[in-house]
């Protein structure tokens, strides 16, 4: 097996999948163990030296120490998966922040299927695979209309109204998102390198003007937006201002992110005149 697949598998605590044929349950355990242990993260976009995000770059990225956001997070899973002898399909996808205003898969978002896992739950063997969402799936989904519970938080998977033969994940009620579209056709990732031009550099790019990192597992999401770190779980939300100090402290240990202390300064400088101008606004 390539080194770059035992280094990922590793970054994910799972050695033990070296070597085991696609499936189901095998296929849930590398999900789950991604959302927990690879943070979806703008670090970088924040700090404007935006990543690529070729598939086996974006492998390399992870096992830096690194997580992305979905293009990154999504496309080196798909790698992974490939390496592993899964049958990925790349989608154009589109997260909408409102449900009652969608722009269907307008390609700010990079889907995944994987094909050929036939279960109980999931006859066909189609399942909606997504480590780059953030505050939503824990693991893979079937791609059958319905409701699904994972952990506290409940999505639904629906035809979408936008995509002919495309799909629509509704997002738990509370969420960072409402919905994502997505449609049928399989991609590379070409097909997103000018959206990941302005999502990734553009100074009125919401990745660009906020420094985010969220993290997935079974009972919730930690969620950093600033200087704030949110615990949502079947509790509701908690939510608490940081020093500098408990910041770079969550960084590097709730969200496992390998960074350069020489960063430590300019981020946290960059983050708090975004926090105060934030501050002002919800003043008034």
């Amino acid at each position: 097996m390539p080194d770059l697949v035992d280094a990922y598998l590793a970054r994910l605590g799972g050695r033990s999948l070296a070597g085991v044929a696609p499936s189901v349950g095998a296929l849930g355990r590398l999900h789950r163990a991604h959302v927990e242990h690879v943070p979806y993260e703008t670090v970088d976009l924040v700090a404007g030296r935006p990543p690529g995000i070729e598939p086996r770059e974006s492998a390399e990225r992870v096992v830096s120490g690194r997580g992305g956001y979905c293009y990154q997070l999504n496309g080196a899973f798909s790698w992974l998966l490939r390496e592993l002898g899964y049958d990925v399909v790349r989608h154009v996808a589109g997260v909408s922040y409102s449900a009652d205003r969608t722009t269907g898969a307008d390609g700010n978002h990079l889907g995944l299927t994987v094909r050929g896992l036939p279960d109980a739950q999931c006859p066909d063997g189609t399942w909606l695979v997504d480590v780059a969402l953030g505050d939503a799936l824990h693991e893979p989904m079937p791609l059958r209309w319905g409701q699904y519970a994972q952990g506290p938080f409940t999505y639904r998977v629906v035809p979408s109204p936008t995509e002919p033969d495309g799909w629509r994940l509704k997002h738990a009620a509370g969420g960072s998102f409402a919905v994502v579209d997505f449609a049928a056709p399989a991609v590379e990732l070409d097909a997103f390198a000018e959206k990941h031009r302005y999502l990734s550099s553009d100074p009125a790019s919401p990745y660009v003007r906020v420094l985010t990192a969220q993290r997935r597992d079974a009972d919730g999401v930690d969620i950093l937006r600033g200087r704030v770190l949110t615990r949502w779980d079947a509790s509701g939300t908690a939510a608490r201002e940081l020093d500098a100090d408990e910041w770079w402290d969550a960084l590097a240990g709730r969200f496992e992110l390998v960074l350069a202390r020489a960063d430590r300064e300019p981020l946290w400088r960059k983050v708090s005149v975004a926090h105060e101008a934030w501050r002002a606004a919800r003043r008034g």
